[in-house]
Protein backbone atom coordinates (compact mmCIF):
# COMPACT_ATOMS: atom_id res chain seq x y z
CA UNK A 1 0.00 0.00 0.00
CA UNK A 2 1.42 3.57 -0.84
CA UNK A 3 0.96 5.96 0.97
CA UNK A 4 2.13 9.77 1.75
CA UNK A 5 4.75 10.89 4.33
CA UNK A 6 3.87 14.12 5.81
CA UNK A 7 5.86 16.63 7.36
CA UNK A 8 5.19 16.10 11.19
CA UNK A 9 3.79 18.64 13.98
CA UNK A 10 6.38 21.08 15.16
CA UNK A 11 6.87 22.17 18.38
CA UNK A 12 6.23 25.71 19.08
CA UNK A 13 4.06 26.66 17.10
CA UNK A 14 6.52 26.37 14.19
CA UNK A 15 4.19 26.38 10.72
CA UNK A 16 7.54 25.45 8.60
CA UNK A 17 10.96 24.07 8.60
CA UNK A 18 13.96 23.12 6.24
CA UNK A 19 14.33 19.79 4.82
CA UNK A 20 17.95 19.02 5.72
CA UNK A 21 18.99 15.87 4.24
CA UNK A 22 16.80 12.39 3.06
CA UNK A 23 18.55 9.14 5.19
CA UNK A 24 16.80 6.88 2.08
CA UNK A 25 16.59 7.01 -1.54
CA UNK A 26 13.78 6.13 -3.78
CA UNK A 27 14.09 2.49 -4.28
CA UNK A 28 15.89 1.73 -1.14
CA UNK A 29 14.33 0.07 1.75
CA UNK A 30 13.72 0.91 5.36
CA UNK A 31 12.78 -1.20 8.70
CA UNK A 32 10.50 1.09 11.53
CA UNK A 33 12.30 3.30 13.13
CA UNK A 34 14.98 4.08 10.69
CA UNK A 35 15.38 7.60 10.03
CA UNK A 36 14.07 8.70 6.46
CA UNK A 37 15.24 12.28 6.17
CA UNK A 38 15.90 15.13 8.90
CA UNK A 39 13.94 18.50 9.20
CA UNK A 40 15.50 22.46 10.85
CA UNK A 41 13.62 24.99 12.29
CA UNK A 42 15.35 27.70 14.07
CA UNK A 43 15.28 26.45 17.50
CA UNK A 44 15.77 21.97 16.74
CA UNK A 45 16.67 19.66 14.03
CA UNK A 46 14.75 17.02 14.04
CA UNK A 47 14.64 13.22 13.01
CA UNK A 48 11.75 12.15 11.11
CA UNK A 49 11.67 7.72 11.55
CA UNK A 50 9.66 5.52 10.03
CA UNK A 51 6.56 3.63 11.49
CA UNK A 52 6.59 0.75 9.36
CA UNK A 53 8.92 -1.20 7.53
CA UNK A 54 8.44 -0.43 3.53
CA UNK A 55 10.18 1.16 0.66
CA UNK A 56 10.94 4.69 -0.20
CA UNK A 57 9.13 4.89 -3.90
CA UNK A 58 9.31 8.98 -4.42
CA UNK A 59 10.74 11.85 -2.80
CA UNK A 60 8.63 15.06 -3.19
CA UNK A 61 10.97 17.99 -1.68
CA UNK A 62 14.77 18.04 -2.37
CA UNK A 63 17.05 18.91 0.96
CA UNK A 64 17.27 22.71 1.29
CA UNK A 65 13.64 23.29 0.43
CA UNK A 66 11.21 24.97 2.84
CA UNK A 67 8.51 22.65 3.84
CA UNK A 68 4.96 23.39 5.77
CA UNK A 69 3.56 21.35 8.50
CA UNK A 70 1.33 19.02 6.48
CA UNK A 71 2.99 18.76 3.68
CA UNK A 72 3.30 15.21 1.87
CA UNK A 73 7.25 15.27 1.10
CA UNK A 74 7.68 11.43 -0.20
CA UNK A 75 5.55 8.31 -0.85
CA UNK A 76 6.22 5.28 0.80
CA UNK A 77 5.23 1.28 0.19
CA UNK A 78 4.53 -0.46 3.25
CA UNK A 79 5.39 -3.52 3.37
CA UNK A 80 2.19 -5.66 3.88
CA UNK A 81 2.20 -7.86 7.71
CA UNK A 82 2.90 -11.48 7.60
Amino acid sequence: MTTEIRVPQLPESVADATLVAWHKQPGESFNAGDVLYEIETEKVTQEVTATASGTLVEVFAQAGETVAVGAPVCAVDIASAT
